[in-house]
Parts: structure tokens; C-alpha cells; sequence
């Protein structure tokens, strides 16, 4: 396994739409060694989930901590929103030290593709809802920033002064 360089704000590749995945590419051996490199990278940088553009490949994958352990999910779309949303405060391994306050929804229904190549539902609330509408929000091009009602900026004096 190896570790991969997450692309940075403003690079332009961030912002390209990500291209569905066959279910024969899943079971290659390429898109599994993907797979677990984006696993180990967003573990290594304290992630809770990563987006393949983040890390320059433009496939419709997704990788994130479900709070039993880290999945991969392929194509991944919401399929159904809750009526009610929440304020997120979020951030970014490809905006480090920016946070941000999301409108998202309180809960979501995603019909994905597991790393097995099987159509997977996850109905789902809480933080997780959260990654996946902020992870499949990269596969489309989208950062969080784009979507933030309010930002602010982790200067190095302001992190001091939270230890």
C-alpha cells in the first residue's frame, strides 16, 4: 500500500466531475490497490473519509469511517433527504486548516457499489450522512467551501491557543 499525495485548493483537478465506475472495474486489480492506498492516506492525515479526485483520480469512488471501519463505496448517489437539515461544521484534507458551517441533510438514503462490486443501501443519520454528501459533493466538483455559509481560518496562533 501507499500513501497519496492529497491535491490542495485551488488545484483545478478538484474541481473535475469524477466518472462512473464498472462493475468490472471495481474488481480490477488497479481500482483495489486504489482502494486501499486512499484507505491508508485518509487514515495517515486523520481523515474521516476522502474522495478519489482528492487524490487526483477522476473515478466515482468514495472511502470513509462508517464508525464500525473504513469502506469503500462506488458510484455512489442519494438516493433520498431528510426534510430537515443541520449546520455542519466541516473541513477538508484538501483545505487544511479552513473550517466551515454546511447546511446538510439531517439524514440520507445512498445507493452505492461496495468494494465487491454488490449494490449496497445505506440509510444512514449523524456524521456519517455528513461525509457522504460532503465526499460525493468532490465526486461532482464540489468543496465544501463552495456550499459554507461561514468560514474561518485555523491560523497557526489560533490552533496554539486550543491546545
Amino acid at each position: 500500500m501507499s500513501h497519496l499525495d492529497v491535491l490542495k485548493n485551488p488545484n483545478k483537478e478538484l474541481r473535475v466531475k469524477s466518472r462512473d465506475v464498472s462493475v468490472e472495474d471495481i474488481l480490477s486489480s488497479n481500482m483495489q490497490a486504489l482502494v486501499d492506498n486512499m484507505i491508508e492516506t485518509m487514515v495517515a492525515e486523520n481523515g474521516v473519509g476522502l474522495a478519489a479526485p482528492q487524490v487526483n483520480e477522476h473515478v466515482r469512488l468514495i472511502v470513509c469511517d462508517t464508525g464500525h471501519k473504513t469502506e469503500a463505496f462506488f458510484n455512489p448517489v442519494i438516493i433520498k433527504t431528510s426534510n430537515r437539515s443541520i449546520d455542519s461544521e466541516e473541513g477538508c484534507l484538501s483545505i487544511p486548516d479552513v473550517y466551515g458551517i454546511v447546511k446538510r441533510h439531517k439524514s440520507v438514503k445512498v445507493e452505492a457499489f461496495n468494494r465487491a462490486g454488490k449494490p449496497v443501501t445505506i440509510k444512514t443519520g449523524g456524521l456519517l450522512a455528513i461525509i457522504f454528501q460532503h465526499e460525493i459533493d468532490h465526486l461532482n466538483g464540489v468543496l465544501f467551501i463552495d456550499r459554507a455559509h461561514k468560514i474561518d481560518q485555523i491560523t497557526p496562533e489560533k490552533a496554539e491557543s486550543l491546545i
